[in-house]
């Protein structure tokens, strides 16, 4: 990992960690040992400790009494929580924000939809397409413009990541061929300002999700 430079370093620690971890260099359920983490940044234990605080804090790490901090695993009654609590959170976003939402703003999607689209024929790796699929419902909260919302969504936002990017190394092709068509949908939508099955259409891209990342980690047991 690169050395810790700017801002305050326990954010910056923290910052680091949680590349490693989105990007799948360590992997779920891994140890983070705070002595080799302050080490390959250059910065203090008490700087490490303090940004793995704020990783639990984001619930992508999980520190124990006497056993140290891991990275979460990918466990079943972890994937559903997370999107059953996003499923709620994305519905309330998709319906406010088409009520709310500006011409610009409506521009801005079908944008990073397009962007989406030129990914998937340009072979692009996964890690690209999940950043664009996470700019695009931080879009869709930002335009519902409830403070309160978004910081629920921030609440859960890493966690969603990295199941996201799991399920990508998991099953690529199965969220490539649907993450375009999806998004497009939805962005069609709020355009619209359709509030019918908008909601429905919101909780459902989520919990498909869920379901596909469960369905492949299975297959992965077998």
């Amino acid at each position: 990992m690169k050395p810790a430079r700017r801002r305050g370093l326990a954010e910056e620690a923290a910052d680091r960690i949680r590349d490693e971890i989105l990007a799948g260099r360590v992997a779920p359920g891994s140890a983070l040992r705070e002595v080799e983490l302050a080490a390959s940044l250059q910065v203090s234990r008490g700087s490490v400790r303090e940004g793995l605080a704020i990783l639990e804090r984001e619930g992508l790490v999980r520190s124990e009494w006497h056993r140290g901090t891991r990275i979460i695993e990918l466990t079943e009654s972890d994937i559903t929580e997370v999107y059953a609590v996003r499923a709620a959170l994305d519905r309330l976003a998709a319906l406010t924000a088409a009520e709310r939402g500006t011409p610009e703003r409506f521009d801005e999607l079908d944008r990073l939809v397009e962007s989406m689209d030129r990914e998937v024929r340009g072979r692009a790796d996964g890690d690209r397409l999940v950043a664009l699929d996470l700019e695009f419902h931080d879009c869709v909260y930002a335009m519902a413009g409830n403070g309160r919302l978004v910081s629920a969504w921030h609440a859960v936002r890493s966690q969603v990541h990295l199941f996201q990017a799991n399920r990508v190394r998991l099953s690529h092709e199965h969220y490539r061929t649907r993450v375009v068509d999806e998004h497009r949908e939805l962005a069609a939508l709020l355009r619209a300002r359709r509030s019918d099955g908008l909601g429905d259409l919101a909780e459902e891209h989520v919990r498909s999700a869920g379901r596909g990342l469960i369905t492949s980690l299975r297959d992965l047991g077998r």
